[in-house]
C-alpha cells in the first residue's frame, strides 16, 4: 500500500531523512515514534508529496510519489491526511469544511457531499455541530471535524501527524477513540505519535526513527515486549515515555 524505499531529504546541507524504507500493508497500522526532531513528521509528509524528498522512492498504492507525471491532487485525494494544528478553514461552517473539497476535487454533488458529510460527523460524535464554526469548538471537536474531512473524500490510506499533541489532556481520548474505530474497522494507517498506550493497544508496527534514521521496524509485541533488546536510544525512549505512561 505505501512503500519506503531508500528515502533521503536534506534541508540545505541538513539531511533530516537518512536512507529511510520501510512499507504499511493494506489494512495496516503502524506508529511512527521517537524522540523530537528525528524525522518523524517529514517521513509521513513525503508520502503524499508535502515533503518533497531527494533520494529514493515511495510508492502509494501503485503509483510512483516522486515521479514527474504524476498527478498529485489525485494521489493526495485518496491519502487523508490528519494534521496536529486541525488546518480546518475557520471562515467556513463545520459542514462546508466537510463538503468543499468532496465537491471541487471528487465532483460531487452538493447533496451527496452533504449526505457524506453528515453521516461522518454521526459518526465522530458531532452530528450537533453541523452549522458551527471551528472557532466555537474544542481542540478535541476540531481534530475530529479534521478526520471526518479526511474520510469524506474514501481514502485508501491514512496519515495523522501527531494528532494530539496539541490537544488539553482530557480531549485526547475522544480523538484516539475515532482512531482506534478506525483501527478496528481496517483502515489502512501511519500514525506520528507520543502516545503509547495507542501504540500497544492499536498498532500492528513500530517504527523508531532517531535522527533521520529508522533505527526499529519491528511488531508492537517485539518492541514493547523486550525493551532490553532494543537499540540504545530506543531503550532510552521507551524508559521515559513508559514511565510516564
Amino acid at each position: 500500500m505505501i512503500e519506503f524505499k531508500n528515502v533521503s531529504k536534506w534541508y540545505g546541507s541538513f539531511q533530516v531523512l537518512n536512507n529511510c524504507s520501510t512499507s504499511v500493508n493494506k489494512g495496516e497500522v503502524v506508529v511512527v515514534c521517537g524522540p523530537s526532531g528525528s524525522g518523524k513528521s517529514t517521513l509521513i509528509k513525503t508520502a503524499n508529496a508535502l515533503e518533497p524528498f531527494q533520494e529514493g522512492e515511495i510508492w502509494v498504492n501503485g503509483v510512483s510519489v516522486g515521479a514527474r507525471d504524476t498527478n498529485l491532487p489525485k494521489l493526495r485525494a485518496q491519502i487523508g491526511m490528519v494534521f496536529q494544528h486541525f488546518e480546518l478553514f475557520p471562515h467556513l461552517s463545520v459542514m462546508r469544511n466537510l463538503t468543499l473539497a468532496q465537491v471541487k476535487v471528487l465532483g460531487r454533488k452538493e447533496a451527496e457531499a452533504q449526505r457524506r458529510g453528515r453521516e461522518l460527523l454521526e459518526r465522530v460524535g458531532l452530528s450537533a455541530h453541523v452549522d458551527k464554526f471551528p472557532g466555537q469548538l474544542s481542540g478535541g471537536q476540531q481534530q475530529r471535524v479534521a478526520i471526518a474531512r479526511a474520510l469524506a473524500m474514501d481514502p485508501v490510506a491514512m496519515l495523522f501527524d501527531e494528532p494530539t499533541s496539541a490537544l488539553d489532556p482530557e480531549m485526547v481520548n475522544e480523538v484516539l477513540d475515532v482512531m482506534v474505530d478506525l483501527a478496528s474497522e481496517g483502515m489502512t494507517m501511519m500514525v506520528v505519535t507520543h502516545e503509547m498506550g495507542f501504540a500497544r493497544k492499536v498498532a500492528d508496527r513500530v517504527v523508531f526513527m532517531d535522527e533521520g534514521a529508522i533505527v526499529e521496524d519491528c511488531p508492537k509485541e517485539e518492541f514493547f515486549g523486550n525493551p532490553e533488546g532494543r537499540s540504545e536510544r530506543a531503550k532510552q525512549f521507551l524508559s521515559k515515555i513508559l514511565s510516564h505512561s
